[in-house]
């Protein structure tokens, strides 16, 4: 908002340069890292793949519990940064030489480098953690090919993040040693190259562009056969299509760079791989469309969600290839039609699934409905908001308004575009507040939903609302991709339950099943409850902010003492009662 304000007019006051640069950053760094992530993966994903897949937690609890403990402290870490006025001012890709010391003395640019390798380790355990569960913890029954289409998409971000994440932090670490300790990995003058930045940055960038969207698209294939009330069109397809923008995803990162000077060679490689990536994306949309245009739709407010994500995901996807052509993107490179592309992709084709999704799940959450006229008025307000925000921006673009600017001269042509999109962003601003004013109001004022309010087709809506801490008191057969419309198993498991059959009750057990085909293999004994992650995640955080204000003695001891809690953490502990 106030990034929008500033912008409004010719020659805006609300900022000044070092406050917009501050401003900027920390707006693309939270949505980035600390919301869009870990919303998908990590609260999203956490809570819906045990659930889908009838496991009764994650496969390893305590280190979820790590996850989310160095996820909070990361966050504080970087956002004190913006009370002690040293917020990171590089940009969210912090481009060398710009982020070296001779340009950015202050603490700003360690920060966001410290943060950034503070916050991969809670992605990095979150992403392993997922995998792990996806591949050993299913029902019985649920082969790879019965498997949710959502968890296909949960398994490729969890997979693209243990390849990308590892990139970044060595790119932030290059970065910390050329700052903190004098190397020269960045610098021309001493043999270092420039470049290495942007091509280690981008080698994560742009599979985070899909790691952003697939949660996105996960979403959108349980939503719409719920309302479509059939099961998706092409299945194996659309499952392969989600693995392939991952797969693919990895070999187009240095499209970010076609104005950079390299290779002509290179530059028509990534470009073929730019075209190529919307292949995959493409099965997906006719899959959606498809299977809504041969069903009985019901269009309800998670279902005009999926809908305005699939219209700004079209509008994003066709400048996306627009990009991929190498003379339009040397033209238009840092240009504000860059801004709006990337906007549609992140914000319209990611954003709007995760809000359609917290109303499609909110009665599983809390046992309550939501406000289906409000929820309906919510969508609308924000879709409008949304294209009146990020839609001028192609054409500003196209007039020379370039990207991180903080403020413009009167006179360009620019005025209009900019006021228009400021009123959009604060049209935007109202329509989340309606989402989230329906949803807080439901949670204590809505009308008991059931078990099972929209008869979907996954096995979370096979357990109570909410559900309870163990899930499933049976564990679930499957023998179909939508085990909940087959009625017959479900009446088995009240069946099973009486005799006694799989309900594994003595103490915190659970179930695993072999890789390929979920065959019951074991059962587990899951560990207690324990308070080593967050006394684990506490001596990390002295460790960032020892390092930070260069400490290294203190840091050094710090990292021994973690050692010292993850040997405790893993000592043997005495069998429950």
């Amino acid at each position: 908002m106030l990034i929008r304000t500033q912008l409004a007019g010719a020659n805006g006051k609300v900022l000044g340069p070092d406050a917009y640069n501050q401003a900027m950053t920390m707006h693309g760094v939270t949505m980035i890292f600390f919301f869009i992530v870990p919303i998908g993966i990590g609260a999203f994903g956490n809570y819906l793949i045990p659930l889908m897949i009838g496991a009764r937690d994650m496969a390893f609890p305590r280190m979820n519990a790590l996850s989310y403990w160095i996820f909070l402290a990361s966050g504080l870490f970087l956002y004190s940064s913006v009370f002690l006025g040293k917020a990171p001012n590089c940009g969210w890709f912090c481009y060398t030489p710009l982020n070296t010391r001779q340009f950015d003395p202050g603490l700003n640019v360690d920060f966001y480098a410290l943060g950034l390798i503070f916050n991969g380790i809670s992605s990095t355990a979150g992403a392993i953690n997922l995998i792990v569960t996806v591949f050993k913890l299913r029902a019985p029954g649920m082969s790879l090919n019965r498997m949710p289409l959502f968890a296909y998409a949960i398994l490729a971000v969890s997979f693209s993040l243990v390849f990308a994440l590892p990139v970044l932090t060595v790119d932030l670490l290059f970065l910390e040693l050329q700052r903190k300790a004098g190397f020269h990995f960045f610098d021309v003058a001493h043999g270092g190259d420039p470049l290495l930045w942007q091509h280690l940055f981008w080698f994560f960038g742009h599979p985070e562009v899909y790691i952003i969207i697939l949660p996105a698209m996960g979403i959108a294939t349980s939503i719409i056969p719920t309302f479509a009330k059939r099961k998706m069109i092409a299945f194996p397809l659309v499952a392969l299509a989600e693995l392939l923008v991952a797969f693919i995803g990895f070999g187009v990162w240095a499209h970010h760079m076609f104005a950079t000077g390299i290779a002509t060679a290179q530059l028509i490689f990534f470009a073929g791989a730019s075209m190529m990536v919307v292949i995959p994306s493409t099965i997906q949309i006719f899959a959606w469309l498809f299977t809504v245009n041969l069903g009985k739709p019901d269009f309800r407010a998670p279902l005009l969600f999926i809908g305005g994500f699939i219209a700004l995901f079209v509008i994003g996807g066709l400048s996306g290839i627009m990009f991929a052509a190498i003379p339009f993107d040397q033209a238009t490179t840092d240009s504000y039609f860059v801004v709006a592309h990337f906007h549609f992709i992140i914000f319209g084709a990611a954003v709007f699934p995760l809000l359609g999704g917290m109303y499609y799940w909110f009665p599983k959450v809390t046992g309550r409905m939501y406000h289906e006229g409000w929820a309906k008025a919510s969508f609308w307000v924000t879709f409008v908001g949304t294209m009146l925000t990020f839609f001028p921006m192609h054409i500003v673009g196209l007039l020379g308004m370039t990207r991180r600017i903080y403020t413009y001269a009167p006179g360009l042509g620019w005025e209009a575009y900019n006021l228009a999109e400021t009123i959009g962003s604060f049209l935007l601003t109202v329509g989340l507040l309606m989402v989230f004013g329906n949803l807080l109001w439901s949670r204590f004022r809505g009308v008991p939903s059931g078990p099972d309010p929209f008869y979907g087709g996954t096995l979370e809506w096979a357990t109570t609302s909410p559900p309870p801490h163990y899930n499933f008191a049976v564990i679930p057969i499957v023998r179909s991709p939508y085990p909940n419309w087959d009625r017959e198993d479900r009446e088995d498991d009240v069946r099973r339950f009486e005799r006694g059959q799989l309900v594994l009750e003595s103490g915190h057990e659970t179930p695993a099943s072999t890789v390929r085909d979920g065959v019951l293999d074991e059962v587990l004994e899951m560990p207690s409850e324990s308070g080593w992650p967050i006394l684990l995640a506490f001596a990390l955080s002295i460790v960032f902010i020892m390092l930070l204000t260069t400490h290294y003695v203190i840091a050094g001891i710090f990292i021994a003492i973690s050692a010292l809690i993850l040997a405790a953490w893993h000592l043997k502990e005495p069998a429950e009662e």
